[in-house]
């Protein structure tokens, strides 16, 4: 079957895009270093925060009702993402030797949750979407707890772990991100009449920005051990506000798409993964010239093994062939984001980020082939049915 370069682009858009930021960020690094004076790392974190705020927005009180329609593929699932891949990225990075930190980054990119390209390839392979956005949301909320226990036991004989720091900077990556973006879901499908309140909902836009402004001018000491939460609450605030007026000024006074945040957050999800991605290359680029081929060789060893020993393990636990399918998308695929952000605010090392910055393009070249083999086999069973839904995630992600 003859594929169209039109179509070429449109499956493997952010795989091609990554490459060129990539490429881009190794031949010019200082490109990606700073920008007027700024250092781009400081800007990982807000970009990982508007990419979960807006993982968020497709979320709804339906992904969360799936964990009591199908509780036990959910719960193996969950419990397979977060035992192999944390001791299969332990075992890698003890095997090959790498130096401490960018073992731990390894063991990192293995103990985070699994990411939303996950769904994307789900779909693509005939396997069952609900469940593996459900899987997605469920590991991503226990995040916080998870993936610190993991650092703590596997990679602190490597270097200093605090549990503390690293559940603290994840609540506010993550967790306070995807609410807010929950509540701007409820606020863009869930009312039918914003044209004749739309008095009310440009107040509530402006109070949300006020609210975030309020947030930012009280003192640190205030906020005590908490104080890493205020980024992202007061991005969160800021989000919603610019979501609702977005709303008002598209939908009621130009009489705009009403999904027209499906078609933007894709864009904007795919560029700030990629400038991530740069930024990352570029800040440890002599060190990746000198690790890079075994950190891809690592990369593939992790990811394969996630595909297989989460599809076999669903394979044991008497899934049907569309839950396997969707199992080790979920296992296979890590929230790369989630790790760069931790590596790079709470362990303070560019080295511990090289394994995401490799780790996220190939899981998502690896997860395009795999979604297209299963494709051209497709599912025979009744529960494939499931499959047949489009995933409503907007991000490419990691």
């Amino acid at each position: 079957m003859t594929i169209s370069p039109r179509e070429f682009y449109r499956k493997y858009a952010f795989t091609i895009w990554v490459l060129v930021f990539v490429a881009a960020s190794m031949a010019r690094p200082a490109l990606f270093r700073s920008w007027f004076g700024t250092d781009l790392k400081t800007l990982i974190v807000p970009l990982i925060q508007i990419i979960t705020f807006g993982m968020g927005t497709t979320l709804s009180a339906k992904d969360f009702k799936n964990v009591l329609a199908m509780p036990v593929p959910v719960l193996i699932g969950v419990v397979l993402q977060f035992t192999i891949m944390p001791l299969v990225g332990f075992a890698i990075a003890m095997t090959f030797g790498f130096p401490p930190e960018v073992a731990a980054g390894i063991i990192l990119i293995g103990s985070v949750s699994s990411g939303v390209a996950s769904n994307v390839m789900t779909y693509l392979a005939g396997g069952n979407v609900p469940l593996s956005v459900t899987i997605t949301t469920c590991t991503t909320l226990l995040s916080p707890f998870v993936t610190p226990f993991w650092m703590k036991t596997l990679a602190g004989r490597l270097i200093p772990v605090d549990f503390t720091a690293m559940m603290l900077a994840i609540f506010n990556m993550i967790i306070i991100p995807i609410v807010a973006g929950l509540a701007a879901h409820r606020l863009l499908y869930g009312e039918k009449d914003w044209a004749e309140r739309k008095a009310q909902w440009t107040m509530a836009g402006f109070a949300a920005l006020a609210t975030a402004g309020g947030v930012l001018g009280t003192p640190a000491g205030a906020w005590g051990a908490l104080i890493v939460l205020k980024g992202g609450i007061v991005l969160g605030f800021i989000l919603l506000g610019l979501t609702i007026l977005a709303k008002l000024i598209i939908n009621v006074g130009l009489d705009g798409p009403a999904h027209w945040m499906d078609k933007v957050l894709p864009i904007v999800s795919m560029a700030a993964i990629c400038l991530i991605i740069a930024v990352i290359t570029a800040q440890s680029r002599d060190q990746l010239l000198s690790v890079g081929p075994i950190l891809i060789l690592a990369a593939v060893l992790h990811n394969g093994l996630g595909y297989g020993l989460g599809y076999g393990g669903a394979r044991l636990a008497r899934l049907d062939e569309s839950a396997c399918r969707a199992v080790a998308m979920e296992v296979g695929m890590q929230n790369g984001g989630m790790a760069s952000g931790i590596a790079i605010d709470v362990l303070k090392s560019t080295s511990a980020a090289l394994a995401p910055a490799i780790f996220g393009p190939w899981m998502n070249i690896s997860g395009s082939l795999l979604a297209g083999w299963w494709r051209r086999r497709p599912v025979k069973s009744a529960a494939a049915g499931a499959a047949g839904t489009p995933p409503q995630k907007s991000q490419s992600e990691e």
